[in-house]
């Protein structure tokens, strides 16, 4: 039998591992009798951490949220991920916690294992950041955010346009969805009747919050949904063509942020969209594959007349 020391530490482990554990399932992966599952469970509270337990058919052990930080206990894959998040995390897209995430990175880098130690190491060594590629957001406001969608309460908020200008909105928020250069929140607008997608960065929160609202199902995927309007729709020209090969070969040529793929086979099609009928067209021609332009006309009659100047060039 494990020391009682070392079986806790299992015990919470197990705890940690999914939300709802019997303590016949907890006594035979421990190889104890429920009862001792019981009295390990009150050592815990003892400690300050938090097991609620329920009778019944549908009873067991849960983990809640206690007084105290219980232990994490995570395996080698684990861990270099924890570190690996908290090194990006020091430099990303996500204000105010910076420093946070160097502090709790400092803490995880002096518990590790050599072996462990070694590898997190190299991996952040051999990396490079580019800092810079997208406007950043304060923690607080996408923690906000969140909590509005997970309570579904209406977003009451001054939003800042292209231009500059700020007006005040409402939105019931869907989701948040981060591209890889932006968070974005998809929202039902009442005042619209539609789905609108709107930059977090851009976003001034207004307190309190609205009324409680009933959700709402978009009409596809929400990241598909933020994609198709910041890349297609946004754009002063959006467009629409078939690509002459297949999505998942396109898929591995084009940035997230390029457009919506959709379609089976040997053809895709391709929503996307630019400032000018010449930067769509630079940037079609720049995948090299063919392409049928669906939409619009007059990307056809650009087309046409570009191909009549390169010939003569």
């Amino acid at each position: 039998m494990l020391d009682t020391s070392v079986r806790l530490l299992r015990l919470l482990s197990l705890l940690q591992a999914r939300p709802l554990w019997s303590g016949a399932e907890l006594a035979s992966r421990l190889a104890v009798t429920t009862r001792t599952v019981r009295n390990d469970v009150e050592r815990l509270r003892i400690l300050g951490y938090e097991v609620d337990s329920t009778t019944g058919t549908a009873g067991g052990y849960r983990l809640g949220a206690g007084t105290a930080m219980p232990p994490l206990l995570l395996d080698d894959e684990e861990a270099i991920a924890v570190a690996l998040s908290l090194h990006a995390a020091a430099g990303g897209t996500v204000t105010g916690i910076e420093e946070t995430s160097l502090r709790a990175l400092a803490k995880l880098q002096q518990m590790l294992p050599a072996r462990l130690r070694h590898r997190t190491e190299a991996l952040r060594a051999a990396t490079v950041t580019v800092s810079g590629r997208g406007p950043t957001v304060d923690a607080s406001v996408l923690a906000h955010l969140a909590a509005a969608i997970r309570d579904h309460e209406g977003l009451r908020f001054d939003y800042e346009a292209h231009d500059g200008t700020s007006s005040p909105r409402a939105a019931d928020p869907h989701r948040l969805v981060w591209t890889g250069r932006r968070w974005y929140v998809l929202a039902w607008d009442p005042g619209r009747a539609d789905w609108r997608t709107f930059r977090a960065d851009r976003i001034t929160l207004r307190t309190p919050n609205g009324p409680r609202f009933a959700p709402r199902t978009p009409p596809e995927d929400a990241g598909r949904q933020v994609m198709r309007g910041v890349s297609s729709r946004a754009w002063a020209v959006p467009v629409k063509v078939e690509l002459h090969a297949p999505a998942e070969v396109m898929a591995g040529r084009l940035p997230v942020a390029a457009g919506v793929l959709t379609g089976a086979g040997e053809r895709c099609v391709l929503e996307t969209g630019g400032p000018s009928l010449g930067a769509v067209a630079g940037f079609l021609l720049s995948l090299e594959v063919g392409f049928t332009v669906l939409e619009p006309e007059e990307l056809r009659g650009y087309l046409r007349d570009a191909g009549a100047r390169l010939q003569g060039a």
